[in-house]
């Protein structure tokens, strides 16, 4: 192993059908550091993390342990905490009825025998000497998220972890609990733990981070000193493009004009929302195609839940041609013209046992209402009308959806809101998952229908694809609006260098 490292995991492959998830993945954890693990969704973060506790069974490698000869035998979590590793996730998976002292010492103790008042002031011992704001005897669920991730640490760290693990452990705290955190990381560090942060908030990593490991794809693409890579060099290693080489971005599409003294017709103010949303500025005119852009996890799908009433607003306004409006559930948009397509097509568009007829008018029947059933000869000429208009391959429009391709069921929850006649449409990643035929198809779509005068938004984790796009983006990290470009500044290099704070090194 290498002088001062506390894991080391060599060549590491997984394989599952159709899919090499990694392919050949060297990473090393040094005793006393934050070493961030980097990319984007699908680059083999949690693969990795899976394979190195148990989890997942590797195909191919070795992975090793300060102190040990061999290579470790990781078949299951258990194995994996038993040779000091530990993990925490992002979802508390502790048991939020039993007290703090009891959830540090759960699967340790004697059952009926157990001595409570020893555990309970053991256990207070170690909250006094890590910093944790919370008594060893008061229920776990009257605890902060904050608290109850450090309480999750602490029993990491009771039972002498090596590494530990944070997986995107910030994702649902405010500023003031993420430096309450840190300052127990860096209180880890300094007892010699091994702590591998995995996040998707740039400003973080380079707030308590000593080393950064990049993924792409399943493969390794570096490991960096935290001084020697600054951000935008992470966002464009991250994204696989650098600065400059854009000759793989075809021509943008011919923008459609639009008058930029027109009133607007979606206008947002200082809107914020209960899934950490810091306070945005937004608009759109008719005929315009603007978009979200930033690293997954930056906040671009969140704004456009807050506009649609999918997530709670906790402040802010928003005005429809001028007037303002409350949008309190995604019904309230629908009703005042804005249509959403999620993200998720599988969780939030197809309804799988319905029939691809029975997809498309979904919308319009929730805004007719379920007491006023469309006519079957009117859904039947709808869906054949939008059927032939999107080329939905499907036998008849009596199939399941379920049964249609990835891209052919993204059609169909397309047509879906089209049918509903919005003024205003937001589309989230939709053309991720399907064929280069049927993305061109969709990127002209949306030029199209904002030639007739629809307002559109279009989120994509493919910026070239924005680029060709869109005439306008807004720039997201960590949760907050960090840029607006248009004009000459819309640009690949002008993206990655507004995402990752300005740098131009």
């Amino acid at each position: 192993m290498q002088e001062g490292a506390v894991l080391e995991m060599r060549g590491i492959d997984k394989r599952f059908p159709g899919v090499y998830a990694l392919q050949h993945v060297d990473f090393t954890l040094r005793a006393g550091e934050i070493h961030a693990l980097m990319g984007e969704n699908g680059a083999g973060k949690s693969t990795l993390i899976k394979v190195l506790t148990g989890v997942y069974q590797k195909d191919a490698s070795e992975i090793f342990m300060q102190g040990t000869q061999k290579p470790l035998v990781i078949k299951s979590p258990q194995d994996a905490q038993k040779a000091g590793i530990s993990t925490v996730y992002q979802e508390i998976t502790l048991c939020p009825n039993l007290t703090v002292a009891e959830n540090m010492y759960i699967g340790r103790t004697a059952g009926a025998l157990t001595k409570w008042k020893q555990m309970n002031k053991d256990a207070q011992t170690l909250l006094t000497s890590l910093g944790i704001p919370a008594q060893a005897t008061q229920q776990l669920a009257s605890c902060s998220i904050a608290v109850q991730q450090m309480v999750a640490i602490a029993r990491a760290v009771d039972m002498d972890c090596k590494v530990l693990i944070l997986d995107e452990p910030t994702s649902s705290l405010d500023e003031q609990e993420v430096a309450k955190l840190f300052k127990l990381m860096l209180d880890l560090k300094a007892r010699g733990v091994g702590i591998i942060f995995v996040t998707h908030f740039l400003d973080q990593v380079y707030e308590v981070c000593d080393r950064i490991t990049v993924l792409r794809d399943g493969q390794l693409v570096g490991e960096y000193i935290i001084e020697d890579l600054p951000r935008v060099k992470l966002v464009s290693k991250m994204m696989g493009k650098e600065l400059g080489e854009l000759s793989d971005i075809e021509a943008k599409g011919e923008a459609v004009h639009v008058d930029t003294k027109s009133m607007p017709v979606i206008e947002v103010n200082q809107l914020e929302s209960a899934a950490g949303i810091k306070p945005f500025d937004f608009t759109i005119r008719k005929g315009e195609v603007n978009g979200f852009t930033g690293l997954l996890g930056s906040g671009r799908s969140e704004c456009v839940r807050a506009i649609y009433g999918a997530d709670h607003v906790t402040g802010g306004k928003v005005k429809i041609n001028g007037k303002e409006v409350k949008i309190k559930s995604p019904l309230d948009a629908m009703k005042h013209g804005i249509s959403y397509l999620a993200e998720d097509r599988k969780q939030d568009g197809i309804v799988g046992d319905l029939s691809v007829r029975e997809n498309i008018i979904l919308a319009l029947q929730v805004l007719m209402g379920f007491f006023k059933p469309i006519p079957r000869a009117k859904a039947e000429a709808f869906a054949k009308e939008y059927i032939k208009l999107l080329g939905i391959r499907t036998a008849s429009a009596d199939t399941p959806i379920k049964s249609l391709s990835g891209g052919n069921q993204q059609k169909a929850i397309l047509a879906r809101w089209l049918l509903a006649n919005p003024i205003y449409l937001i589309l989230d990643e939709p053309t991720r998952g399907i064929d280069v035929g049927t993305k061109m198809e969709i990127q002209k779509l949306v030029l199209k229908l904002a030639s007739e005068g629809k307002s559109v938004t279009f989120i994509s984790s493919e910026t070239d694809k924005m680029l060709r796009t869109c005439s306008r983006l807004v720039v997201m990290r960590d949760r907050r609006v960090v840029g607006e470009l248009s004009g000459d500044d819309l640009t690949q290099d002008k993206i990655m260098m507004t995402i990752a704070g300005g740098e131009k090194k």
